[in-house]
């Protein structure tokens, strides 16, 4: 008999993030940084943080986009991160040379 393998464990919001955001942009420079315990107490944050982050992403994809563009574009990739709990994003985004 074979013995049970363990699971594998579930990747963290950050590491998902970034995996949707670089499927989704192919960017040259992406940095996601987890702000959560700067925001402990106040709404949308989790004992377990994983609730607010910085996001800097440098893409062509966001050449010849306005601000509002490139906003709704990133929340639109992030959907399924915001419905498992994700409650706030810092962007910062560029298209090279900017």
């Amino acid at each position: 008999m074979t013995p049970p393998q363990p699971h594998e464990a579930t990747p963290g919001r950050a590491a998902r993030m970034r995996a949707i955001l670089t499927s989704a942009f192919s960017p040259i420079r992406l940095e996601i940084e987890d702000d959560s315990a700067k925001h402990a107490g106040h709404a949308g944050a989790a004992a377990g943080g994983e609730t607010h982050f910085t996001v800097t992403i440098v893409s062509d994809v966001f050449m010849r986009r306005s601000r509002v563009e490139r906003s709704r574009m990133v929340h639109d990739a992030l959907a399924s991160e915001f419905d498992l709990g994700l409650h706030a994003l810092s962007l910062h985004f560029r298209s090279p040379g900017e």
